[in-house]
């Protein structure tokens, strides 16, 4: 690793973690275009043309040069080589991050959204050095709140309309965990 640049790929049990390649379109299409999976994530329902023009962006993200960036790995299944989802990491300020992921449908509730996250929490606490990782879930994301909490965080807030979220006013919840809790996460109250 030079900087915040990471040894790309990330290999875990069952993924590789790494920069997107412009042949993910049609893995990406599959989720990117799901009204379940980006419900609770920023972007709206994409088709072809607007997943490929994401995806043109996202073969830049795979290094973090300033604050304010974001690092966006492909989680691609290593059994069967389809990219499964996406997991992100925000440089936010000094030595703060914040963690993002989406994943397919068919993989959720499968440990794979675990797995990357874990990989990424490793990458940020670990290799790059940061404090703290923080993660902003829309309240209704049952399923995020739950694994944020498997993961050591703890949550912080509750931002009443804190957020327009696709034209809505949206509660957002805000969690975050620290170096220490994530290498210790017993010796943390």
């Amino acid at each position: 690793m030079t900087g915040l640049e990471p040894d790309l790929p990330i290999e875990t049990e069952r993924l590789l973690l790494r920069a997107h390649r412009p042949d993910d379109l049609d893995d990406l299409l599959a989720f990117h275009g799901d009204a379940d999976v980006v419900r609770f994530v920023p972007w709206p329902v994409r088709d072809r043309a607007a997943t490929a023009e994401t995806l043109a962006v996202k073969l830049d993200q795979a290094a973090l040069r300033e604050p304010g960036e974001w690092l966006v790995l492909a989680v691609e299944h290593r059994e069967t080589g389809r990219v499964i989802g996406e997991v992100l990491l925000k440089w936010a300020s000094e030595r703060q991050g914040e963690l993002g992921f989406a994943l397919a449908r068919d993989v959720h509730g499968q440990g794979y959204a675990a797995e990357a996250a874990t990989a990424v929490l490793d990458l940020a606490l670990d290799g790059l050095g940061f404090h703290r990782v923080s993660a902003v879930v829309i309240e209704g994301n049952d399923a995020s709140v739950r694994l944020l909490g498997r993961l050591g965080f703890r949550q912080e807030a509750r931002h009443v309309d804190g957020a327009d979220f696709k034209g809505v006013w949206a509660t957002q919840l805000v969690f975050a965990l620290l170096e220490d809790e994530w290498r210790e996460p017993s010796a943390v109250g």
